[in-house]
């Protein structure tokens, strides 16, 4: 099993996460590849000290770039939406 630092490569602020953050009580993370759902409650409730009650996970396609007529990726990710039990909250968001 992998450490809790290495599940979670670090937290997403974007504007969908804002409204999530505030109608819904779920916060969005950037996560390693491989991590599955309950690795990443476990990692998450052990950062921050909260109670988890679902865990969505998205992998994300890596985006084409180009440099002159070359073409190459971006790599491939993977975001989970945490939703946090009612009541809770995790500190690192609330100052945003």
């Amino acid at each position: 099993m992998k450490a809790p630092r290495e599940i979670i490569v670090r937290p997403l602020i974007t504007e969908k996460g804002n409204l999530l953050k505030e109608r819904g009580n779920q916060y969005l993370f950037k996560v390693d590849r491989r991590a599955n759902k309950i690795e990443i409650k476990r990692a998450i409730e052990e950062i921050f000290g909260v109670h988890i009650t679902s865990v969505k996970t998205i992998r994300m396609p890596g985006k084409k770039k180009r440099m002159g007529r070359f073409e190459g990726r971006r790599p491939d990710w993977k975001k989970a939406v945490v939703t946090v039990r009612e009541g809770e909250s995790i500190e690192l968001f609330e100052g945003v």
